[in-house]
């Protein structure tokens, strides 16, 4: 016997009442996930296709890649802050903050696994909604 409810939510967005049935809560459970969903399942889908992102995503991470059918991360040119050297970061340089190479983020940060550039899996986690 389950041990979960169906509960009466509301959308974040449109403000329209949604179920979270007790199966979907034994799901959100089996995976780990803590938060309920902020979002109707219409609002899910809206917001995941503007982003355009595939059921079929690998989560992606910094320096490209991506799911199938997803697109490519962006990249920005920088100069490194420490040692000059010309890199690329996946966000847009403002100027008022140093940008460093992955090699001295790596260093800055006191781990040998490489910076933003290198970081493998879904860089921090999975996105709860």
């Amino acid at each position: 016997m389950s041990t979960y409810q169906d509960k009466t939510l509301t959308c974040r967005d449109c403000g329209r009442e949604f179920a979270f049935t007790a199966s979907e809560q034994e799901f959100y459970a089996q995976r780990g996930y803590t938060n309920e969903p902020g979002r109707c399942p219409e609002c899910r889908a809206a917001r995941k296709a503007q982003r355009g992102e595939s059921s079929y995503s690998s989560g992606g991470g910094y320096g490209g890649g991506g799911g199938y059918g997803a697109p490519r991360r962006e990249m920005y040119p920088a100069v490194c802050a420490q040692c000059g050297k010309e890199t690329q970061v996946p966000f847009q340089p403002r100027g008022d903050r140093p940008v460093y190479c992955s090699d001295c983020y790596a260093q800055m940060r006191g781990s040998s696994g490489g910076g933003y550039e290198r970081r493998g899996g879904g860089g921090g986690g999975r996105r709860r909604y």
